[in-house]
């Protein structure tokens, strides 16, 4: 959750880079300009102001990780004085309160620093003010911890970050729901959206389930690299797979559902899928 805030709606992602924090500067070109192509606002937006153009090495950083859905991706980013900067190129409306938020969302870090429980409550008032339930947000807490201790896990069993760290969670996934991060989140009709903050409560803590199992299957073989740690991802997820199996037989009701969070205006029209 920390690497994702939301301004007026739109998701922006975010990374620390030498303790500070860098925002996805395609995020907030699409959070401005709401265009359906932000990589090529921004190019027009470089031929439009020279200087920028010129400078832009120094404003915008190489691709920085940040942790998405779907794993691990690497994306342009700017810190709050770089984003001052490209925000000046942008006719938009929503410049002048991207910048009172973009400098307390910087300042919140500083806070954060001194007082990590800070963190977590400004997630928690998040979560809440989007309408999530006080329940939900504990499961979904809890699910960030537990696939942070997985993660953590992965490092220090030789896991690449990038492709590697995309694909073992995708195993998980598959074995747990019969889905795919992808195919799941085609199912809720998400686009952008982080997929978990679309789940059911169920959904969730299958999810955790599926998670906290690799990591103590991984654990007590002592799995290494890739190859061992997706036989522990499989096997991980088919023991979340199966309690979701046998919690369907006994309910009759399905745990994989495309129900989501979308606004009604951006709800698509989908069809059921899964086993």
């Amino acid at each position: 959750m920390n690497e994702l805030i939301v301004f007026q709606g739109k998701d922006i992602r975010r990374t620390l880079h030498n303790n500070e924090w860098y925002f996805s500067v395609e995020d907030v070109v699409f959070a401005l300009t709401d265009s359906v192509n932000p990589k090529d606002y921004i190019k027009k937006i470089r031929k439009r102001d020279k200087e920028l153009s010129q400078g832009w090495g120094q404003i915008v950083t190489p691709p920085l990780k940040v942790d998405t859905a779907g794993g691990p991706q690497k994306i342009n980013c700017a810190n709050v004085e770089g984003l001052f900067r490209i925000i000046q190129s942008i006719p938009s409306k929503k410049a002048e309160p991207f910048k009172k938020w973009l400098a307390k969302v910087g300042y919140e870090r500083v806070q954060e620093i001194e007082n990590p429980e800070l963190a977590q409550q400004r997630m928690r008032a998040l979560y809440k003010a989007k309408g999530y339930s006080d329940e939900w947000i504990e499961k979904r807490i809890r699910g960030i911890a537990i696939r942070e201790e997985l993660t953590d896990e992965w490092k220090s069993r030789r896991i690449k970050e990038g492709k590697e760290y995309s694909i073992l969670p995708a195993e998980i996934s598959k074995a747990t729901f019969g889905l795919t991060p992808s195919e799941y989140k085609d199912l809720k009709g998400l686009d952008r959206e982080n997929l978990r903050d679309h789940m059911t409560d169920l959904e969730l803590i299958f999810t955790m389930l599926g998670e906290a199992s690799t990591k103590e299957i991984a654990i007590n073989t002592d799995a290494q690299g890739f190859n061992e740690n997706k036989t522990a991802a499989q096997k991980g997820g088919k023991i979340a797979g199966d309690a979701r199996k046998q919690l369907e037989l006994e309910s009759g009701k399905k745990v994989v559902t495309s129900e989501n969070y979308l606004p009604s205006s951006k709800i698509k029209v989908i069809k059921n899928k899964g086993d």
